[in-house]
This record gives structure tokens, sequence and C-alpha cells, in this order.
């Protein structure tokens, strides 16, 4: 079966909130005006409770079905922004200098919406759904403070969606995998302290510039050397910081990163590696280290049960040639996790087709991508409500 008509004929009205929305980006938490565009949008549909300040500043709606009685399904979408200058040339382009809708939020908002509209019109279903609007998904842990609010037991969410465009899939297109999806995003610092001097007498320096580089060097070797080939970690080092003039060796030397993985147990050894590879260099060569690994997220696993009800709710909107059930995961990180960590529950990419990538300042949602993201969500909670 295609997209809903109904959705199909919103998809101008779907496409100018989502418009708004690009051109009033919020960051983090501090989104006050998004989320009051989009409770005032619940407000006009008609939806039964309308919540603000979950988890600071989200926004949960409650749509009731034929009866209240029943199980309850949560759909969420992320509101902020991101600390960036648009470069799309857009009629649509952000209205507030430094930040911009470059992950897509605006549109996952809008395909909401779309679907909140089409819910509180029809009611096609027995029990309720809860719209799920999550602030601080771009390194705040947005999921994580409206899960310790309360979230799940509050609104009564027995299993909960979520949904992510993806340049690079066509349009019109699902993709989706069961476990690990989308890889915990961590980070580490280490500083290398030494023995400044002259650059003329390195001999009388312990030189961390030096140590430092054997430490990113063998840094690469948890990846080659430590996990299996079978299982997934990237480390990258995107800073190397030290000196200050040509002639000068510094006393110290900062190297930061990243560390993504897709399996709990490749985390902890490639926490502890790191850790381990810094100290044990710095002690060789006679320097001092701070190492400090930060976690962030954990891996986004999609449960089983519940990523087969998504896949076939995507083959029925987009057919089956359509829906990639079995898609590389990502190494990019999601903080849906926590949520979906609570609860049983799926994440599926949504097509942007041969658009810029995610987090690019020449980056926008691609408004034909709005029917099929609508049509998936009210499928999807009338599949799961028993319509």
């Amino acid at each position: 079966m295609p997209i809903l008509n109904r959705a199909a004929e919103l998809q101008a009205e779907v496409s100018e909130w989502r418009h708004y929305l690009h051109e009033n980006p919020e960051l983090l938490y501090d989104v006050e005006d998004t989320a009051a565009f989009v409770a005032q949008k619940l407000k006009s549909f008609g939806v039964d409770e309308i919540v603000t300040g979950i988890g600071r500043t989200g926004v949960v709606g409650i749509i009731h079905g034929r009866t209240k009685e029943g199980r309850t399904i949560g759909l969420r979408s992320d509101m902020d922004a991101l600390p960036m200058v648009e470069e799309t040339g857009k009629p649509w382009s952000s209205k507030v200098s430094g930040k911009m809708h470059a992950c897509g939020h605006d549109g996952h908002m809008a395909m909401l919406l779309g679907a909140a509209k089409y819910l509180a019109e029809t009611r096609n279903f027995d029990g309720s759904v809860a719209l799920i609007f999550q602030p601080a998904e771009e390194g705040g842990a947005g999921a994580l403070a409206m899960v310790e609010d309360g979230l799940m037991a509050r609104f009564g969410v027995d299993e909960v969606y979520g949904m992510h465009n993806m340049p690079g899939i066509p349009l019109g297109s699902f993709a989706i995998r069961k476990g690990g999806i989308m890889a915990a995003p961590d980070k580490f610092s280490i500083i290398v302290k030494g023995r400044g001097g002259h650059a003329a007498q390195p001999h009388k320096t312990i030189d961390p510039i030096a140590i430092g580089a054997q430490i990113v060097t063998n840094l690469q070797l948890i990846a080659s050397r430590n996990t299996d080939p079978i299982r997934s970690v990237v480390v990258s080092v995107t800073r190397f910081q030290a000196g200050s003039s040509h002639n000068i060796i510094p006393n110290e030397a900062l190297i930061a990163g990243t560390a993504r993985t897709l399996d709990e147990q490749v985390r902890d050894m490639t926490e502890a590696r790191i850790i381990q590879v810094a100290e044990g260099i710095a002690l060789a060569n006679g320097a001092e280290v701070e190492a400090v690994y930060e976690r962030y997220c954990p891996v986004t696993v999609n449960h089983a049960e519940e990523t087969e009800h998504a896949i076939r709710v995507a083959r029925d909107v987009v057919g089956d040639k359509n829906v990639d059930p079995d898609v590389d995961p990502s190494m990019a990180g999601e903080d849906f996790s926590y949520m979906l960590n609570e609860r049983p529950g799926a994440f599926i990419f949504l097509g942007n087709g041969d658009s810029a990538g995610l987090h690019n300042a020449s980056y926008d949602f691609n408004d034909e991508a709005i029917a099929y993201g609508i049509s998936y969500w009210v499928k999807l909670a009338e599949a799961r409500l028993g319509s």
C-alpha cells in the first residue's frame, strides 16, 4: 500500500511548519519558542493532553484512541538545532546567526506534528499515542533528562520508536537493523606533562610532542590489534595541541578525540586501552599523563520484535524493495538509546535522497520525505494499537 492519501494532502501544510522551524533554530535545552510552537500545534489538533517542561523543555502530547484502555506507544522527535552558520541559500534559511537545523530535526518535528494531526482526526486505534518532542539531542542528553523526569512511567509508555532522516538513502526508502544501529559516541582527552626547554637541547627535556606522537600512533592499534575484526570500533584523534614557537619544546601537549563502539564489551576495552596506552608510553619516557575518558549515550540497540514490527510497517508504506532490513550500523551517536534502554522499541532511518550530509552547512531536510514519515508514524501507531 502506498503512502496515505491524507499524509500526501498534508505535505504542503507540514512543509510550511518545517520551514518556520528551520528559520527559527534553537540549541540544546534552550528551545522554549520551538516547544511553544509544538504545544500550540498540538492544542489546535485537539490532542487530549499536552504536558510541557518534561526534561526541562520537552513536550509530550497524548492522543487517546477509541478508548483510553489499552497500551501506549511512544513516538519521538528531537527539537534542537546546531551551532553552525547556514550555507543552503534556501528561502527558509536560518534567521538566527550561528544556528541552523543541519541535522533535520525541523523535519522530524514537522512529520510527527503531521502524524499527530492525522491521528487526532481519525483515532483509528485503541489505547494511546504519546508524542514525544525532545530537547538537547545534539550533545545534551535530552532523552536521558526526559527519562529521568519520569517520561515512561508518567505516561505509561509500553513501546517507544524513533526516526531519523538519512542523506544517501533514496527518497521513499527506509533502513533499519536489529541490535546496534548507532554507536556509543564517547570522547577522551590526554594531557602529556613533560619538561620543556630549548629546541637545540632536546636531551635536557622530556618532549611531550614526541611522546604524544607515540600515543597517537599506538591508539590506532586498539582497532587493528585489540578488537575482534568482526566487531566495530573507531578511535579518532581530532586535536593535538602543543607549543608556541619553533625553538621551544613545551611542557605539555594535549591530545583529544572520540571513540565509537557498537558493543558494551568493546566499549569497556576501548576505555581501558586508551588510558593504558597513554599512561604506559608516558611512563616509558619519563613523563606524566592525565587521561580522561568520558562516556556519553549508550549504543542505540533496536529490540528484535519491535524491529520486525517497524519493518512490516515500513514495507506497508513504501513496498518491500524500498526497505533495507539489515542496514550497516552508523558510528554516529543517538541519545534515543536512553529511551530504548527503558522500553522496547526501534529506531529507523528515513531516506533524505541525494542531499548534503548531516551536520553540513549546506544540508537541508527534503520536504518530499514528509508524507513517507507521516505515513510511517500513523501506520505504526495503528498497527501496534490494534486498528
